[in-house]
């Protein structure tokens, strides 16, 4: 007979404790990482630019798109932190831009999403939040809208 086997004083780490980190499925994302830095929302724009052209959403507006990703990464480095990584995600003619700032200091807010994003034509919906991850902004895009309809 051999002696009961040392039981830990703590549980293993397991999916129980851990916080959910981001996960995306069924549909088609991209992360991009960028440099906490003032040429980090420029280059964020071309990137993730690129990276939906991939999606094939023609009707998308450019230029809501840019100034949303562009506002996005300029809120998240201007908050602090050391990276920011952009999540792209699309749905149902839809497309998500989340940027994280990734500092997890007891921050009360994330602070609100930029004016000149909140008001974009193609932007249907906008926020912040805090999470595990750090301060995260977001906005939801209409990547095909409806034509705007002319006066008589």
């Amino acid at each position: 007979m051999e002696p009961p086997r040392p039981q830990p004083a703590t549980k293993p780490k397991s999916l129980t404790g851990v916080p959910p980190r981001l996960v995306v499925t069924s549909r088609r994302a991209r992360v991009l990482a960028f440099r906490a830095d003032r040429w980090a929302a420029k280059k964020a724009a071309a990137q993730a630019a690129l990276a939906v052209a991939e999606w094939d959403y023609p009707l998308l507006d450019e230029h809501d798109f840019l100034k949303t990703v562009h506002g996005l990464v300029g809120t998240a480095v201007a908050a602090g932190g050391k990276r920011v990584s952009v999540h792209l995600a699309d749905q149902e003619d839809k497309i998500l831009v989340m940027v994280l700032n990734h500092q997890t200091g007891e921050q009360d807010a994330a602070g609100a999403v930029p004016a000149e994003v909140a008001v974009l034509r193609t932007v249907d919906a906008c926020g912040a939040h805090i999470d595990h991850d750090g301060h995260a902004w977001w906005a939801l895009l209409n990547a095909r809208p409806q034509p705007t309809k002319r006066l008589a």
